[in-house]
């Protein structure tokens, strides 16, 4: 719940960063870096052995942290510019009736029949948002949203799969460092005015009255808006199933809508809310649909949603 809280908040502060001047390739690059430093000091003081990974697996880390991390970021960044927070993070949420449809047709995993169900009220909750009869929400914010989306689903597959073979703080911080390398190659720094980092930005909206130094707006995308959700979540898996922290996470959408309304004073329609409701209902019905197998391994058995430490344990303490 701590994670999807800070995951929410973010979309306004992203949305509040690029408006300022910040493109969306700075800001996820400042977040990201930022983000990955402490992963690394994160992962040293715990234990560095749980960085210790085989070197074909390098790879796949890379991809998912590009994917998974990097271009999810990048996608979500735009689709926040163009759209209010809650509709960009309801449309990139879909992700979740995404990932059962894809593990069925590429991996052959089997869906109970409520996928189906979730999957169609999903699309009729997502037109009921769009008002598509009014000319459709901005079609640059919907389509990188949906980019997300399918980021988003990649990311979940991904992880999931790589966790059992990688330690989940390794993947944490080569997928994060990757992301943080990518953005900074590509974030054009040299478009940026000299003292820009330095300059105090308003926060616009509900928050007009204050001003904070554009500097502290990405350390704390770095560390509220990143890291500790993105740690929040690995210490969750630790104690829950992924079903039951899928079905929590979809208040981040909650959270979102909550804080656009609150801070930057985003209000939605009736239709828009009654399909919103629909789309929830949607993805929490479709959480359930995924059929997991049990896999014996080393004598245990082990739920193939879970993360494997490679063999070290990883304390589930803070």
């Amino acid at each position: 719940m701590l994670a999807a809280f800070l995951f929410g908040i973010n979309g306004a502060t992203s949305k509040v960063a690029i408006t300022t001047g910040l493109t969306p390739e700075q800001v996820v690059s400042v977040r990201t870096l930022t983000a990955a430093l402490l992963a690394l000091g994160w992962a040293i003081a715990r234990n560095p052995r749980l960085l210790k990974i085989h070197i074909s697996d390098l790879p796949r880390l890379m991809i998912l942290g590009g994917i998974g991390v990097g271009a999810l970021q990048w996608s979500y960044s735009i689709g926040v510019s163009n759209l209010p927070v809650g509709i960009a993070l309801l449309i990139e949420y879909t992700a979740v009736i995404m990932i059962p449809i894809a593990t069925f047709l590429f991996f052959k995993e089997k869906a109970k029949p409520q996928l189906w169900v979730g999957a169609f009220m999903v699309v009729i909750g997502l037109v009921m948002v769009s008002e598509i009869w009014g000319g459709g929400l901005n079609p640059t914010g919907a389509l990188f949203a949906f980019i997300a989306a399918l980021c988003l689903t990649y990311y979940f597959i991904g992880a999931e799969r790589i966790q059992r073979r990688v330690s989940t703080t390794a993947v944490m911080v080569y997928a994060i460092g990757t992301a943080s390398i990518m953005f900074f190659i590509f974030a054009d720094w040299g478009s940026l005015e000299p003292g820009a980092l330095q300059q105090t930005v308003n926060l616009m909206g509900n928050l007009e009255g204050f001003d904070v130094p554009q500097w502290w707006l990405m350390v704390w995308l770095g560390i509220m808006g990143a890291f500790l959700p993105m740690l929040f979540t690995y210490l969750a898996v630790r104690h829950i199933s992924s079903t039951v922290m899928g079905v929590i996470s979809t208040s981040e959408v909650l959270f979102a809508f909550l804080f656009g309304f609150l801070w930057l004073g985003e209000t939605i329609g009736i239709i828009q809310t009654i399909g919103g409701i629909v789309v929830l209902t949607g993805i929490f019905i479709a959480q359930t649909s995924r059929v997991r197998r049990l896999k014996r391994r080393n004598g245990e058995i082990n739920v193939n949603s879970r993360p494997n430490t490679g063999g070290l344990r990883e304390d589930s303490t803070v």
